[in-house]
Protein backbone atom coordinates (compact mmCIF):
# COMPACT_ATOMS: atom_id res chain seq x y z
CA UNK A 1 0.00 0.00 0.00
CA UNK A 2 1.28 3.00 -0.86
CA UNK A 3 0.12 6.50 0.95
CA UNK A 4 0.75 9.95 -0.93
CA UNK A 5 0.67 13.09 0.86
CA UNK A 6 1.53 16.23 -0.77
CA UNK A 7 2.58 18.93 1.05
CA UNK A 8 0.46 21.84 -0.49
CA UNK A 9 0.92 24.66 1.84
CA UNK A 10 4.41 25.72 3.11
CA UNK A 11 5.62 29.01 5.61
CA UNK A 12 8.58 29.48 7.05
CA UNK A 13 6.57 28.34 10.47
CA UNK A 14 4.75 25.27 9.53
CA UNK A 15 4.04 23.04 6.62
CA UNK A 16 0.54 21.77 5.91
CA UNK A 17 -0.50 18.92 3.30
CA UNK A 18 -2.78 16.10 2.37
CA UNK A 19 -2.33 12.41 2.77
CA UNK A 20 -4.39 10.42 0.78
CA UNK A 21 -4.66 6.93 0.84
CA UNK A 22 -5.65 3.97 -1.57
CA UNK A 23 -9.26 3.74 -0.32
CA UNK A 24 -10.02 7.11 -0.99
CA UNK A 25 -9.32 8.15 2.63
CA UNK A 26 -8.43 11.67 3.22
CA UNK A 27 -7.10 13.59 6.12
CA UNK A 28 -4.97 16.95 6.71
CA UNK A 29 -0.91 16.67 7.92
CA UNK A 30 1.11 19.43 9.89
CA UNK A 31 4.72 19.22 9.91
CA UNK A 32 7.56 21.99 11.02
CA UNK A 33 8.63 23.71 7.42
CA UNK A 34 10.50 22.91 4.87
CA UNK A 35 14.08 23.70 4.48
CA UNK A 36 16.75 23.60 1.97
CA UNK A 37 18.61 20.93 1.30
CA UNK A 38 20.69 20.42 3.37
CA UNK A 39 19.84 22.61 6.50
CA UNK A 40 18.29 21.05 9.87
CA UNK A 41 17.02 22.95 12.66
CA UNK A 42 16.45 19.76 16.02
CA UNK A 43 13.18 19.27 15.90
CA UNK A 44 11.85 22.19 13.60
CA UNK A 45 12.48 20.86 9.97
CA UNK A 46 10.30 19.07 7.81
CA UNK A 47 11.93 15.33 6.76
CA UNK A 48 12.70 15.36 2.87
CA UNK A 49 10.42 14.39 0.28
CA UNK A 50 10.58 10.81 -0.98
CA UNK A 51 9.17 7.65 -0.20
CA UNK A 52 9.45 5.70 3.08
CA UNK A 53 9.10 2.62 4.25
CA UNK A 54 6.03 2.41 7.40
CA UNK A 55 6.14 0.07 10.15
CA UNK A 56 4.51 -0.31 13.56
CA UNK A 57 6.24 0.17 16.73
CA UNK A 58 5.58 1.13 20.30
CA UNK A 59 7.17 4.37 20.88
CA UNK A 60 9.01 5.54 24.34
CA UNK A 61 7.99 8.92 23.76
CA UNK A 62 3.70 8.05 23.63
CA UNK A 63 4.14 4.56 25.36
CA UNK A 64 2.23 3.10 22.02
CA UNK A 65 1.85 1.53 18.83
CA UNK A 66 3.07 4.26 15.90
CA UNK A 67 3.51 4.15 12.58
CA UNK A 68 7.33 4.69 12.01
CA UNK A 69 8.88 5.95 8.57
CA UNK A 70 11.68 3.59 7.95
CA UNK A 71 15.41 4.88 6.63
CA UNK A 72 14.95 9.00 6.95
CA UNK A 73 18.34 10.29 6.29
CA UNK A 74 19.36 12.91 9.15
CA UNK A 75 16.23 11.82 11.27
CA UNK A 76 15.24 9.02 13.79
CA UNK A 77 12.61 8.30 15.71
CA UNK A 78 9.88 10.00 12.60
CA UNK A 79 6.45 8.86 13.54
CA UNK A 80 2.74 9.50 12.20
CA UNK A 81 0.95 10.74 15.16
CA UNK A 82 -2.23 13.15 16.58
CA UNK A 83 -1.57 16.50 17.12
CA UNK A 84 -2.80 20.26 16.78
CA UNK A 85 0.18 22.76 16.69
CA UNK A 86 3.40 22.86 15.23
CA UNK A 87 4.62 22.62 18.82
CA UNK A 88 3.81 19.00 18.34
CA UNK A 89 5.84 18.19 15.64
CA UNK A 90 9.19 17.90 16.48
CA UNK A 91 9.87 16.57 12.75
CA UNK A 92 7.19 14.09 12.99
CA UNK A 93 4.16 14.17 10.45
CA UNK A 94 0.98 14.97 12.34
CA UNK A 95 -2.28 13.98 11.30
CA UNK A 96 -6.23 15.59 11.56
CA UNK A 97 -9.51 15.65 9.75
CA UNK A 98 -9.61 19.32 8.97
CA UNK A 99 -7.33 22.43 8.84
CA UNK A 100 -8.33 25.20 10.78
CA UNK A 101 -7.22 27.58 13.39
CA UNK A 102 -7.55 28.12 17.52
CA UNK A 103 -7.90 31.49 17.88
CA UNK A 104 -8.38 35.26 15.53
CA UNK A 105 -5.05 35.93 13.62
CA UNK A 106 -3.82 32.57 14.55
CA UNK A 107 -1.79 30.63 11.92
CA UNK A 108 -3.19 27.67 10.79
CA UNK A 109 -2.63 24.03 11.91
CA UNK A 110 -5.10 20.93 12.12
CA UNK A 111 -7.91 19.59 13.96
CA UNK A 112 -9.42 16.87 15.19
CA UNK A 113 -6.16 14.90 15.57
CA UNK A 114 -7.21 11.79 17.46
CA UNK A 115 -9.65 11.00 15.17
CA UNK A 116 -7.90 11.30 11.99
CA UNK A 117 -5.32 9.48 13.75
CA UNK A 118 -7.56 6.51 14.64
CA UNK A 119 -8.51 6.01 10.54
CA UNK A 120 -4.71 6.45 9.61
CA UNK A 121 -3.41 3.75 12.69
CA UNK A 122 -6.31 1.54 11.55
CA UNK A 123 -5.83 1.44 7.75
CA UNK A 124 -2.02 1.00 8.22
CA UNK A 125 -2.23 -1.92 10.54
CA UNK A 126 -4.61 -3.64 8.58
CA UNK A 127 -2.09 -3.20 5.76
CA UNK A 128 1.07 -4.80 7.31
CA UNK A 129 -1.46 -7.28 8.82
CA UNK A 130 -2.21 -8.77 5.30
CA UNK A 131 1.12 -9.30 4.62
CA UNK A 132 1.82 -5.65 2.89
CA UNK A 133 4.30 -3.37 2.82
CA UNK A 134 3.52 -0.01 3.41
CA UNK A 135 5.03 3.29 1.85
CA UNK A 136 4.46 7.03 2.55
CA UNK A 137 5.42 8.72 -0.68
CA UNK A 138 6.10 12.69 -0.02
CA UNK A 139 5.58 15.08 -2.44
CA UNK A 140 6.97 18.86 -2.18
CA UNK A 141 6.20 20.98 -5.08
CA UNK A 142 8.91 22.46 -6.82
CA UNK A 143 8.31 26.35 -6.06
CA UNK A 144 11.27 28.79 -5.60
CA UNK A 145 10.06 31.38 -2.98
CA UNK A 146 12.02 33.81 -0.37
CA UNK A 147 12.16 31.65 3.06
CA UNK A 148 9.47 34.52 4.12
CA UNK A 149 7.07 34.03 1.63
CA UNK A 150 4.68 31.38 1.55
CA UNK A 151 3.51 29.14 -1.45
CA UNK A 152 -0.41 27.96 -1.96
CA UNK A 153 -1.35 25.38 -4.81
CA UNK A 154 -4.93 25.57 -4.36
CA UNK A 155 -7.10 26.23 -1.49
CA UNK A 156 -8.94 23.10 -0.38
CA UNK A 157 -12.18 22.19 -1.03
CA UNK A 158 -14.91 20.28 1.57
CA UNK A 159 -12.93 17.14 0.69
CA UNK A 160 -9.62 18.13 1.48
CA UNK A 161 -8.45 18.32 -1.89
CA UNK A 162 -7.00 21.24 -3.66
CA UNK A 163 -10.29 22.53 -5.57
Amino acid sequence: MTIVMVRDDCTDKRTLGTMVFPDGYVCQTLEDPVRPAGVKILGDTAIGSGTYRVTISRSNRFQKMLPLLQDVIGFEGVRIHSGNGIGDTSGCVLVGMQRGTFSAGADQTIIRSREAMEQVQRRIAEALANGEQVWLDIVTPRVTTAISETFHLASPDATGFPS
